[in-house]
This record gives C-alpha cells, sequence and structure tokens, in this order.
C-alpha cells in the first residue's frame, strides 16, 4: 500500500517502512507525527484519488533527526561593473520514518523497529570514526591441525 502526501509545500509518495526527507517539522527525535492531508491512496483494492484530500485518511511517521540540509551558494554578478556577491544557505529540514497508513478501508503498518541513528554518526561509522560496538569473539571447537614441515620432507627424501 501507498500514499501521496502533502507537507512543506511539496508532495511525497510514501509507503510503510519509507525514510523521507522533508522541510523542518517541531518535534524531539523518536516523536510521532501524523499527516492527515493525503491526496491519493493505492492499494490491493486499487486506487483511490481524493478531491483533493481523502477523508479520514492519515500517515503515520516517527520523527528521526532534524538537521541542517546541503548548502546552496548563491552568487551574484553584474558584468563590467566590478559587482560579485557570493553568499550561501542551509535549509532546515527533517527524516522521517513512515510508519503506518490507513484509508479508504485499508490499513498498513510496518512491522520494523525505528533505529534513531543520525546521519552523521552512520557517516562517522562508515569512516571508522565511531566506537563500534565489539561483539564477543566465538571460540573454537577444533584446532587446526599442523603441515609437516617442508625442509624435514626434502631433507629426508635427499637421503634416500
Amino acid at each position: 500500500m501507498y500514499a501521496v502526501i502533502k507537507t512543506g509545500g511539496k508532495q511525497y509518495r510514501v509507503q510503510p517502512g519509507d525514510v523521507i526527507v522533508v522541510e523542518k517539522i517541531d518535534g524531539d527525535a523518536g516523536a510521532a507525527v501524523n499527516f492527515g492531508e493525503v491526496l491519493m491512496l493505492g492499494g490491493d483494492k486499487g486506487v483511490t484519488v481524493g478531491a483533493p484530500l481523502i477523508d479520514g485518511a492519515a500517515v503515520a511517521a516517527t520523527l528521526i533527526e532534524t538537521r541542517k540540509g546541503e548548502k546552496i551558494k548563491i552568487f551574484k554578478k553584474i558584468r563590467r561593473q566590478g559587482y560579485r556577491r557570493t553568499n550561501g544557505h542551509r535549509q532546515m529540514e527533517s527524516v522521517l520514518r513512515i510508519t503506518g497508513i490507513e484509508g479508504a478501508g485499508e490499513k498498513a503498518k510496518w512491522d520494523g523497529t525505528v533505529d534513531l541513528m543520525t546521519k552523521a554518526e552512520i557517516n562517522a561509522r562508515a569512516r571508522g570514526l565511531a566506537p563500534r560496538v565489539e561483539i564477543p569473539a566465538v571460540k573454537e571447537t577444533t584446532k587446526a591441525k599442523k603441515a609437516p614441515a617442508k625442509k624435514a620432507d626434502a631433507v629426508e627424501g635427499a637421503e634416500a
């Protein structure tokens, strides 16, 4: 089952379990967020299109983190006038995990657990900068047999 929701002036096609990045939503990490502006639902019973919204439909999500997005550079120039200005901007954004969709007589839930690990922590672990959780070593039950030394075999063959 999928839904098309509207938030922050944009539309997103979502399914249970999806991770989406939207414009900033107020709340702490782990907070539940509900979207009531559902424009379309699709599932086993077919597609339901709202006019403009579907009554009683809702999409549930969990807020994972609020962060700054990528930097956008603004460069202004007027030719032959010696006018150049450079500026930058980073928009605040929220990362959400879609946990459930319901409406039009259907329900879909995501049965996984929401991991609140931030993108910065994921990137640090990928570069080997974050501490890792150590897994205890598994004891070997069988010992490897030692191979005979090759020099000893060669010396015995020469003497014979």
